[in-house]
This record gives structure tokens, sequence and C-alpha cells, in this order.
């Protein structure tokens, strides 16, 4: 697997709740790295172009509305294999579908609100870091514990 960097935004629900620090608190537990973050209201016209994957279907003016309704925290996660972890720990889109221990699982119930979106390829985290970051807002920066995270004993982090 290869170092990766995603998205992550801590919905309008996460933000009003209360929930950011024990959301970055388990991916930083994980062992994911946090390289990037900014709180902020997301405008009309990048919540459109960020879900225009979506344009037309029945949940999009609502999901829309949603994202720009409440300020919002946005996320780099980095990490090896970080997008597929990300998602694994986000659980089942729905809260109420969504198995105990996941962020969904545990702190969510609604099938609306699901707290957390995070990028589900690549491709996805390439494109959204570039719609909600500017250049040099995404550090390339070294943990003092990257050698405790990661085997580095062959070079690569394993």
């Amino acid at each position: 697997m290869a170092m990766e960097t995603t998205l992550i935004i801590l919905k309008p629900d996460a933000v009003q709740r209360g929930l950011m620090g024990a959301i970055i608190s388990r991916f930083e537990a994980k062992g994911l790295q946090i390289c990037g973050a900014k709180m902020m209201q997301i405008p009309m016209s990048l919540a459109e172009q960020h879900y225009s994957d979506h344009k037309g279907k029945p949940f999009y003016d609502g999901l829309v509305g949603f994202m720009t309704s409440s300020p919002v925290l946005v996320l780099a996660i980095r990490g090896v294999g970080a997008i597929a972890i990300c998602r694994s720990m986000m659980g089942a889109t729905f809260g109420s579908k969504a198995d105990a221990g996941t962020i969904r699982g545990d702190f969510g119930v609604s099938n609306s609100f699901n707290l957390i979106h995070g990028s589900d390829s690549p491709e996805a985290a390439e494109k959204e870091l570039g719609l909600f970051f500017n250049d040099g807002e995404v550090l390339d920066w070294s943990r003092a514990n990257e050698c405790w995270v990661y085997d580095l004993s062959g070079g690569d982090p394993e």
C-alpha cells in the first residue's frame, strides 16, 4: 500500500454536536497524520461543485443545503492506505446501519445526518483536496513517532 492523503469533512451535525475532538482523536489514535485542517462555512458554489456527481438525484438539494447550513471542519489526513482506513473507520453511510466501533455507528442514528465525508478513491481525494485546500495548506511534515506507527526497517513504511 502507498502513502495517501485523503479529504475528510466533519459535517455540520458533527460540528454542532461537539464531536470534532472525539472524531479527530480516533484518526490520530489509529496512527494517521493530520496534515491539513480548516474550519469553514462551505459556500453554495463549492458544495454544488463538490457534490456535482449527485446533481439530479432526489437527495441532492437537501445535501447541498445541509452542507452549507453550518460550519464544517475540513481535514487532510495522511497515512499508508489512508483512504480505505478512513472509510472503514467512518462506517456505513447510514448511522442506523453502521457497525458499533465506527464513527457513524458510535455517534449517529440518522439516515440523513451522517456526520462525516471521506474521499472514496485516490482520484476523488486529489480532486476534493484541490477543492477545499489551497496550495501550501496541506503540509508535508515528519512526525517524531513515525517509526512507532509503521515498520520502517525495510525503508518504506508498512
